[in-house]
This record gives C-alpha cells, structure tokens and sequence, in this order.
C-alpha cells in the first residue's frame, strides 16, 4: 500500500517518484537559507571585534554562541522528526527562528549579542531533521546521493561570505539581521507548499527513552568523532577564515569574505559528489582517504611566515618562507573539498547502519559536529592569543586529524580492506 506520499514501502531503486525530487529540493534551500543565518556572525563579527575592542577568545566565543545551541537542538529535533515528520518540524524551526534573529539587530553589548546567538543558533539544526526526512523518500541505493545533494546547503555558508558583506557595506549591519529574519519566513511557506508528509512520521511504537537506546552502540560514537572532524572543522574554519585573511594578508572585510568562500563553497557543493562517491565505493574508503587528503593541507597551512638566518664560511644566508594567497587558497579549496566527502560519507554510515533509528543518531552524530564547530573557534582564539601566530588553528587541526587516522586505523583499517 502507497504512503500518502505515494510512495511505496517498496521504492524501486531506479525510479524515484518526482515528489521526492520537490522535497529534496525545498529542504536544500531551507537547509540553505538556515546555514547563511548560522554563519552570519563569522562576517558580522570582524566589524563587531573592532566596534565592541573584542580579543581573540571573546571574537571566538562570539561567532561560535549560535554553533552551541545549532549543536545541542540536533539530538531532539531528531528524535522529533522521527516522530512528528520533518515537513511540520523544519516549518516550525523556520518560522520560531526568525525572531531572535530579529532582535539581533537591536543588541548593543557583548553579552546580549552571547544570550541573543543561543536563540538563533537553533537554525543550524536543521540538518538533523532535513536527513532523516530526505532519506526517507529514496531508496537505499541513492541515499548517499540524496543526502549528499541535502547536505550541499552548507553552501549557506559560502552564500553568507558574499551576501552578508555586500548588505552590511551597503545598508549597515543592523540591516542584515533582519532581512534574514524576513528570509527565514519566506522560506518556511515555499518549503510547506514544496514538501510532502513524511513517510516515516510516528511509525517508531518505542517510548523517548526506548529510542536512546541506539546510542549504547559504539559504532555511533565512531560516527560523532569523523562529524566532529569534518563537520566541525568545515564550520569553525568558515567562522574564522574572514578575519585570518583580514589579518594576515590586510585584504578588507568584503574582499577577505570573498576569499574565504573558496574553502565554504566547495565543502558545500562537493558534498552530493560525496555522497555518490560513497553510494559506489562505500563509506569508510571515502573517509578514510578523505583525512589523509585533510592531514596533508593541514600540515602545509600549518606553517607560518619563517625567516631563517644561516651561518655559512661565507657569511649569513637569509631565506624566507611564507604561504602566498594564491597557495593558501589552492589549500583552502581541496581542504573544504574532502571535509565535503567526509560529512557526505559520515552520513552514508548512518543510513546504511541505522536505517529505523535515523532522527535519534542523525541527532547525536549532528550534536559531536555542531559541538566541534562550537569548541573549535574558541580554541583558536584561545591559542592566537597566546602563541599569537595566526597559523596556530591550522595546527591545531592538524593534531585532530592526525590523531583521529591513528584511532581510525585501529579500529577500522586493520579488519576493513580500505579499497571497496
């Protein structure tokens, strides 16, 4: 018997029915829309640290407030999805979100920007109920893909990098805010007429505490670290790349955001290319050799502006190393590329593994990338204002990295051959 949806318990694996095309369409864009108002502060806030005389932990903790809640809302809206469908939960979202974002326009201090950023940040998890809801309507054969063209609305981030700037230069800051906020309830109507009843909506009998039950899996933590690596790297990265590139190469805010949206842009787009790449070679080689791309550009950004002074039988030799914009943004391109593949093939993990409990772990493995995506951008303030050497996030990440392939391979290489 057909779903009210009108698609069937048994889908066929090639012919997918064009209401799942509308819906995996209409929740990208919400997905979208949410991600540019998640990431505003990384742009709005290079004007705020000069305006409110921020150091580097406060502008840390600034830009990444809105990633804290975006994390902690994944693991219930998740389980609400599951049980209330995710056409009424992202409508919801869409609409209650609106208002703090709003109000930002009016904060004056700091702390009301820190109180004001916990509200708004509820946008970001979005992504924990647009996945299960997506997935739902494909079969398994193409939920790599599906959920990988879904998870290309972090392009939002990259959108936010060339939008954001052109309307604060142009109107203001205080403008921004709330035309997002208009945005977000244009958005939450074309998404109700767009969308479908979610197939999968309160079919769980289980009780709440039943559904948690999933999280006693190991394989579910394994799948939070790789979130937390690549989703959380790709999030504070993009949070912190405008004013690395203000600072270390003196471009202006307009200019530096631009820039920036070569590492956003293809961490966004790549991850349908992600999620195909996984539906054909399997999860686990995409991210394996994804973190060894990852490591590499690490290790090269990693290197800051060095001048060597050498005693030779000549006299003193000079050399000068130093990463140029044009290699900084070549690495800057690949790395947003594989962490792409990464968050596409984290997510193939889950459909394939976890296909009844898809909400409750979407939630959880969502939380460990939104907390890495909050952590993250206070750490590198934290280190900058110590160490004061602006390549210090990137070294930063790269122990992360480097330490998660070694766990990676203890776990998983040793008994998995990595070519599927």
């Amino acid at each position: 018997m057909a779903t009210r949806s009108g698609i069937g318990p048994q889908m066929d694996a090639q012919a997918v029915p064009l209401r799942a095309w509308s819906v995996l369409a209409a929740s990208t864009l919400a997905f979208m829309v949410c991600f540019v108002v998640w990431m505003m502060f990384g742009v709005l806030g290079v004007q705020l640290r000069t305006d409110l005389g921020l150091n580097g932990t406060e502008f840390g903790l600034l830009t990444s407030t809105p990633v804290l809640t975006g994390a902690l809302m994944r693991l219930p809206l998740g389980t609400w999805t599951d049980r209330f469908g995710g056409r009424i939960v992202m409508t919801i979202l869409l609409i209650v979100c609106a208002v703090p974002v709003y109000i930002v326009s009016y904060a004056t201090e700091l702390w009301q920007f820190l109180v004001i950023g916990l509200f708004l940040g509820c946008v970001g998890a979005s992504f924990a109920v647009g996945t299960p809801y997506v997935a739902r309507f494909f079969p398994p054969q193409r939920r790599g893909f599906a959920m990988g063209v879904f998870g290309a609305g972090t392009a939002g981030a990259a959108v936010n990098l060339f939008v954001t700037p052109l309307l604060q230069a142009a109107y203001g800051w205080r403008f921004v805010p709330r035309i997002y906020a208009v945005a977000l309830l244009v958005t939450a109507a074309i998404f109700w007429l767009a969308s479908a009843p979610d197939p999968g909506a309160g079919k769980a009998n289980a009780s709440w505490l039943d559904s948690f039950k999933v999280l006693r899996n190991p394989r579910v933590w394994r799948l939070c670290q790789y979130y937390s690596i690549t989703f959380g790297g790709f999030t504070a990265l993009s949070l912190w790349i405008p004013q690395y590139l203000k600072g270390e190469y003196g471009m202006t805010l307009v200019a530096a955001s631009a820039f920036a949206a070569g590492f956003s842009l293809p961490g966004s787009v790549l991850r349908a290319v992600g999620g195909a790449l996984s539906d054909r070679f399997g999860a686990h080689t995409v991210t394996w050799w994804g973190l060894w791309v990852a490591w590499i550009c690490l290790f090269l950004l990693s290197y800051p502006s060095t001048d060597f002074a050498i005693h030779t039988i000549n006299g003193t030799a000079t050399l000068h190393f130093s990463m140029s914009l044009t290699g900084f943004l070549a690495l800057a391109f690949v790395l947003g590329a594989v962490f792409a593949l990464g968050m596409a093939s984290t997510f193939k993990y889950v459909a394939d593994d976890f296909p009844d409990n898809m909400g409750v772990v979407t939630g959880i493995v969502g939380l460990a990338g939104g907390l890495g995506g909050f952590l993250l951008p206070i750490s590198f303030g934290i280190l900058l204002d110590l160490l004061h050497v602006r390549t210090t996030c990137f070294m930063f990440l790269y122990g992360i990295v480097w330490v998660s392939l070694i766990l990676i391979y203890l776990s998983e290489v040793r008994r998995t051959p990595v070519i599927a």
